[in-house]
């Protein structure tokens, strides 16, 4: 009888020291150590209840053949990627990139988070109370390493460098057939109109292929060579053998849509060539991972095997 009182007596506590060691409990079983941006991590040796912070990582697992469980959104009610396809479908939102939901995160018993120190540094100490949490250091310029630290994590190293090796080489089997065309990349914001130098995602994929850049968007002598504003006083800079354009979100597709039917934007040559085309901003601004890459490749390869 005193024993059935005292083992009464323990359960509420053997309770609540279970809810307090779940980042533990995720640990539970073999795991890898992996070096990222805020230190060395333990890792499960499988993931498979994955929650990411960004983007990037979500290719980085469709590339790979997975899907996480949650993710952030750049903007609060935003769709996922339409380029990513079906394996999305039951992804659950945990947040913006600015403003990740932890609640939201831990309820999804994730066993592994990735994340960006450039994005979310401030929340990886109580991130890591969630879950092991693996972060890259830096977005966009650095995307090739990202992919292949988050495909460590995700326990699938070899298949990452396999992936990254693939992208590279058809990069250069399309873009040889490109090498006198200088290509132009712009982009519309809400407020800004930017051309892309090489630094930036889609202008490295375009260095990849050895594709040439028009001289005003090599950036020479620029801190940032990822991007660069343009007034619709030098609208010039945006022109070249061909020109790729997106919007990014609603209010900047209004501002594209105004000002490629101004006088300014139909009196460059690629316009008046009928060279100047329309592309996905999911893909060749915020995709940032092997997919996306391989989908610039095809759209190179669309638009540019007319003109050569």
């Amino acid at each position: 009888m005193r024993l059935r009182l005292a083992l009464t007596a323990m359960l509420p506590l053997l309770s609540l020291a279970a809810c307090g060691t779940s980042a533990a409990s995720q640990e539970a079983g073999p795991t890898r150590t992996v070096k990222h941006a805020m230190g060395e991590t333990k890792v499960p040796m499988t993931p498979r209840r994955v929650v990411v912070l960004d983007s990037d990582k979500l290719d980085s697992m469709v590339s790979l053949g997975l899907a996480p469980v949650g993710a952030v959104q750049a903007s609060d009610n935003q769709t996922w990627p339409e380029y990513l396809g079906s394996a999305l479908s039951g992804l659950k939102s945990v947040g913006t990139i600015a403003q990740p939901n932890l609640e939201a995160i831990s309820a999804l018993k994730p066993d592994l988070i990735l994340g960006s120190k450039f994005r979310q540094a401030a929340y990886y100490d109580k991130l890591s109370k969630i879950a092991p949490t693996v972060f890259t250091e830096r977005v966009g310029i650095t995307w090739k390493e990202n992919f292949l630290l988050d495909a460590e994590a995700l326990g699938k190293k070899d298949q990452g460098r396999q992936l990254l090796t693939a992208y590279e080489t058809r990069a250069k089997q399309v873009g040889a057939k490109f090498a006198k065309l200088k290509v132009s990349i712009v982009r519309f914001r809400p407020t800004e109109i930017r051309i892309y130098g090489p630094d930036g995602f889609s202008g490295i994929v375009l260095g990849d292929a050895g594709i040439p850049r028009p001289q005003a968007q090599l950036l020479e002598g620029k801190d940032d060579r990822r991007f660069a504003k343009l007034s619709q006083e030098n609208l010039s800079d945006a022109d070249g053998d061909a020109l790729f354009y997106s919007a990014f979100g609603d209010e900047a597709a209004k501002s594209q849509a105004e000002v490629t039917a101004g006088p300014l934007w139909q009196n460059l040559d690629a316009v008046k060539a009928g060279h100047a085309f329309k592309v996905d901003d999911e893909i060749w601004m915020t995709g940032i991972g092997v997919t996306a890459a391989g989908k610039i490749l095809d759209d190179l390869d669309k638009y540019l095997t007319p003109l050569v």
